[in-house]
């Protein structure tokens, strides 16, 4: 017979780590029935017949927010067998008010202390058989992160399955017993007995769920408002004040017996540390540092060298085994080059073009006096284009060169890429011209563009799961909350933020959490401002081919993001739509820890193998019909298929031709960059690939970076787009995001580009008027005063 286990606790209470730790590798993930919330289960290690459901972390069981609706729904009706309650034994009372509520729901409870090590690192004492006998419950020690007592407490909770319920031993007031007891009489007689206590404290907080399922007769309601409307009389509050009061009075008494305090009056770390992190002062200054050393890591450093190794080596022509040979087919090249690349004309060429102010002729010149191909090579790749351009073309001598260059493979120990043993495959059962161009350029070129970017991925998510480990990211989340409130925003829209860095969708998902109908449809619209994983790439691709991999291009698009996200909040706060006050934000801080290494790396692995799936589905086949649509297309008046087709000539050039005007006040109105937008509404991730497949053209810096903005901001991905049409529930509120979304991204794209050419002394002028009028406009929205302050001064004034 299965025995269904429910993990209950508060958020930060290590639940999740908990929930890992008993299920391993045998967990499912979907969605609790007829709602989109995720739902965990996992069969509890070494029994197949125990099945752990990890439950939305909650405080209460008030059907406040969706995830209290949803923890609550699952424990009244599907009522498992037992309920393993994980508490943070640091933040005991807290945490408790819940523990208070479970044991009232007739269901067997085990109560598990977390964090036990650092409560007897802290010098604190809990008294857990004195706790255990306070609660009417079963109360085990653990450490969920050390991976200590979880077992033991997984398996008291498949002992108290098969246990009698257990039975809440505290008791409220005279006046509330009295009435609780005239509720059960009058209304929950006919329930099982061991539910009967529960649906009678509900129905005395006047919850309107219960009155709702129960289906009481007018007489009987009005019989009961009596009881109910006298205990308020006699205790001076509302019904719903007076059951958590008469909790809290509960706790203060099991604190008292249970939970001794180290008598000390210095700091623990974790007060220390939070002096300095969540300062009035520092606070953001600290985190924009974190942050810069987290995208400079991940993106511009080791990031970078391995994915550099991925694009070139896995998906390249190859590369050395530990490096073995490389330094002398540097050498070899370098020899070559002086010989047969770097020839007088070339070098007066690039030096022509250095004074002439051409971007990245410097880089292209100082590698060549250097003598470092390598560095060459990079600058040459990365610039080519723009040197082109301004009429300083050096890729024919370049290119005639490269082909009689030294071949890497014949230096140490050459391992060939992907693309190549693909080629040399299909060359040797002789495939069709046209099927070895859709596997290598469309297949294999396109998702290996993509999945090139996934070292850097991973990188930038081991960070942020430290980050969200330690404790750290709750702190920020507090500290945003101070700035958020004082623009009218709440702190609780960070967290679809800090969620969103992986996946937009969780992210979008997370606004469940705001009861503030208005606050929750401003975060779903604003939420994907964010970079998140798949627009990494994006970043990646910009910062390295045309910033030279400058280390502030991916710092700076991730506070581009946030920075969208306050200045949309305060707009649109300033609508009738959604004006109002913020939803209030409680929050736990948990004590700083060091997370485990196995914890960090489940967590990185689960966001980056998400990525790398959609590699395999969505951009496979986004590559495909890029692939296809290149080579597919008008010439003389006939519909044809040429793999070499001009790329103006197909159908995705006809079309990137069509939309491409729309662009051009961006600085990005040509027909690659056009297409690779419009795919990257189907995934991020696919304006990458798009350049995989039909190879980067060139842009100047500024036009590259408002590209990035507008990448950036605009509307999400099709994954995204469905997760706000399922948590707006409404077809115009999912069109008004998505039309939000692209007209703030085109607006800043245009700011920034506009704005950027008055300073290289090149600005158009009708541009620069429209972008001034787009700076205007969010100026006066900004400065713009509250109407809710407008009407309470008003008030006043009448007063």
């Amino acid at each position: 017979m299965k025995i269904k286990i429910a993990l209950a606790g508060n958020p930060n209470s290590g639940k999740t780590t908990l929930f890992n730790a008993l299920t391993g590798s045998n967990q499912f993930v979907g969605n609790w029935p007829g709602v989109t919330v995720e739902k965990k289960e996992g069969r509890l290690k070494k029994h197949d017949n125990v099945v752990i459901v990890d439950l939305p972390g909650i405080y209460s069981l008030s059907p406040y927010t969706l995830e209290e609706v949803v923890a609550r729904s699952f424990l009244i009706q599907e009522r498992p067998d037992a309920i393993l309650n994980i508490v943070d034994g640091t933040n005991l009372e807290r945490n408790l008010y819940l523990t208070t509520q479970l044991t009232e729901l007739g269901i067997p409870v085990v109560v598990a202390i977390n964090m036990m090590d650092v409560v007897e690192k802290n010098g604190d004492k809990i008294r857990i058989e004195a706790l255990s006998e306070a609660l009417g419950c079963k109360v085990v020690e653990i450490s969920a992160l050390r991976g200590k007592g979880v077992m033991e407490a997984a398996e008291a909770a498949v002992q108290a399955a098969s246990a009698e319920r257990t039975v809440p031993m505290h008791r409220f007031s005279g006046a509330v017993e009295h009435a609780i007891a005239h509720i059960e009489e009058v209304a929950v007689h006919g329930l099982p007995e061991e539910q009967q206590r529960w649906y009678a404290i509900k129905i005395f907080e006047r919850d309107d769920k219960v009155l709702g399922q129960l289906g009481l007769s007018e007489t009987d309601r009005a019989h009961i408002a009596k009881d109910i409307e006298a205990a308020e009389k006699e205790l001076d509050d509302d019904a719903e004040s007076i059951i958590t009061n008469e909790r809290y009075v509960y706790i203060g008494s099991i604190i008292h017996q249970c939970y001794k305090k180290k008598s000390s009056g210095s700091l623990t770390v974790s007060d220390k540390i939070d002096k300095v992190v969540t300062n009035r002062f520092l606070a953001l200054p600290i985190f924009a540092v974190i942050m810069v050393i987290v995208y400079y890591i991940s993106v511009t450093t080791v990031g970078t060298i391995a994915t550099d190794w991925a694009n070139d080596g896995v998906f390249g022509d190859g590369w050395h085994l530990f490096g073995i040979g490389s330094g002398e087919y540097d050498d070899a090249m370098t020899e070559y080059a002086k010989e047969t690349i770097w020839t007088d004309e070339v070098v007066s060429t690039v030096q022509t073009a250095k004074d002439a102010g051409v971007v990245g002729a410097d880089e292209v010149l100082g590698s060549i006096e250097d003598e470092d191909f390598g560095a060459f090579d990079e600058a040459y790749g990365s610039y080519a284009d723009a040197l082109a351009e301004d009429g300083f073309d050096i890729s024919e001598t370049v290119d005639a060169a490269m082909e009689e260059a030294p071949d890497p493979a014949a230096y140490g120990v050459w391992i060939p890429g992907i693309p190549v043993l693909v080629e040399n495959g299909l060359d040797v059962i002789g495939c069709a011209d046209w099927l070895k161009g859709l596997i290598l350029d469309g297949i294999v070129g396109g998702v290996g563009a993509v999945l090139g970017f996934v070292p850097q991925m991973l990188i930038l998510f081991i960070f942020l799961a430290f980050l969200e480990s330690c404790g750290y990211m709750a702190r920020i989340a507090f500290v945003m909350d101070r700035i958020f409130r004082k623009f009218g925003l709440s702190g609780k829209s960070f967290i679809p933020m800090l969620i969103g860095s992986g996946c937009g969708v969780p992210g979008i998902m997370a606004s469940r959490t705001i009861e503030n109908e208005r606050d929750r449809r401003m975060t779903i619209m604003t939420t994907t401002f964010i970079p998140c994983g798949a627009k990494l790439p994006i970043i990646a691709l910009i910062a390295t081919a045309l910033f030279g991999g400058a280390w502030w291009v991916a710092p700076s698009a991730y506070f581009l993001g946030v920075a969208a996200i306050v200045i949309s909040g305060i707009m649109l706060k300033k609508t009738k739509m959604f004006a109002g006050d913020p939803a209030p934000f409680v929050m736990e801080l948990p004590a700083y820890h060091w997370p485990t290494v196995g914890n960090i790396l489940r967590s990185m692995w689960e966001r980056g193998w998400s990525f790398i799936k959609k590699a395999g589905t969505i951009i496979l086949l986004s590559s495909i019909v890029i692939w296809a649509g290149s080579c597919f297309g008008m010439v003389d008046g006939q519909f044809v298929f040429d793999a070499e087709m001009e790329l103006e000539a197909s159908l995705l050039g006809m079309l990137g031709n069509a939309i491409c005007w729309i662009f051009a006040p961006l600085g990005f109105g040509n027909i690659k960059a056009a297409i690779a937008t419009i795919m990257g509404l189907v995934a991020k991730e696919e304006v990458v690939g798009v350049f995989g497949v039909l190879d980067f053209e060139g842009m100047t810096q500024l036009a590259a970076y408002a590209f990035l903005v507008f990448n950036l901001l605009c509307a999400p991905c099709f994954a995204a787009i469905g997760a706000i049409r399922r948590e707006m529930n409404s077809a115009k509120w999912t069109w008004f995001a998505i039309g939000y979304q692209c007209v703030f991204a085109y607006g800043a794209a245009l700011v920034v580009y506009q704005l950027g050419m008055l300073f290289t002394g090149s600005g158009n002028v009708i541009g620069s008027i429209a972008a001034f009028i787009v700076l205007a406009f969010v100026v006066y929205m900004l400065v713009r005063p509250y109407k809710e302050s407008q009407t309470l001064r008003e008030k006043v004034r009448v007063q």
